[in-house]
């Protein structure tokens, strides 16, 4: 079975055991380890793989060919992208400090873009200025160079970006979580409609449930794949990511979806979809 996902921590810990023939029944996997970008423009493709990790805001593009499934994801509270300068004053100016400015985005059809653009909408002044698609990975060294007027950053940025010298300016989550009560819908786990879902969800539960209960198991994968990262940036990436919504999304996390969604397709930024595509 081909499937993509990240090599970031909560995905390779999500997968390791099914990646390592360790879930009784379920097919071998024939990984492809991708950015973000790389995979949302997979699953709109039509030789996509069979299982992939998006960003909930590039579902409404591939509902016809795939289904969400309700586990495996990246749903949570707290765990929402940032907005970074290296202006130090930028915290004291507040959001009109990025007006007309270059923005660094991961994807144009990420979660973290979406919850950018709905936020700016309310908050930045006559709107940024030109945004510039980067791999995650590069958007911090791109801020710090003064490449990149400001960057909105994921994964263990939240955790690293001090390092760079950076400031926040604005925490995509807490303005989300403030505004509608809901956990923050991240990274989506979909397979493709002419499968077997049920299965396929079954095998990817087992996985998590068998990563929660024997953590040390996964540490060199995870670590393998985690770009140099510090065992400690790491474990706390996981912490974060990897909570209830990713054993089962829940009512709040379907929720959660229905609301990023239709909020975004109010402003025209995703098309309309029926919310019964959701289950």
């Amino acid at each position: 079975m081909k499937i993509a996902f990240s090599p970031c921590p909560n995905d390779t810990f999500v997968f390791h055991a099914w990646a390592h023939g360790l879930i009784p029944g379920a097919p071998e996997l024939d990984i492809l380890y991708a950015d973000i970008d790389i995979t949302n423009s997979l699953a709109a493709s039509t030789d996509g793989p069979d299982v992939l990790k998006i960003s909930y805001a590039a579902l409404p593009w591939v509902l016809s060919e795939y289904a969400l499934l309700p586990c495996g994801g990246a749903l949570g509270r707290g765990c929402g992208p940032l907005v970074l300068t290296a202006d130090r004053s930028a915290a004291d100016e507040g959001p009109a400090v990025i007006s007309g400015k270059r923005v660094a985005v991961p994807s144009e059809r990420s979660t973290a873009y979406l919850l950018f653009r709905l936020w700016a909408a309310q908050n930045v002044p006559g709107g940024v200025g030109e945004i510039v698609v980067m791999p995650f990975h590069e958007i911090m060294p791109a801020v710090r160079d003064g490449r990149i007027d400001a960057g909105l950053v994921i994964h263990e940025a939240r955790f690293t970006y001090p390092n760079y010298g950076l400031t926040m300016l604005a925490d995509m989550g807490s303005w989300w979580e403030t505004d509608t009560g809901l956990p923050i819908p991240l990274g989506a786990i979909i397979a493709r409609r002419t499968l077997d879902r049920q299965a396929i969800a079954g095998w990817i539960k087992a996985s998590v449930d068998y990563a929660w209960a024997h953590p040390k198991e996964s540490r060199e994968y995870v670590l393998s794949h985690a770009q140099e990262m510090d065992p400690q940036v790491a474990q706390a990436h996981i912490d974060l990511y990897v909570n209830e919504f990713t054993a089962d999304l829940g009512e709040s996390g379907y929720a959660a979806i229905a609301a990023l969604l239709g909020r975004a397709a109010d402003e025209g930024l995703v098309p309309k979809i029926d919310p019964a595509l959701l289950r």
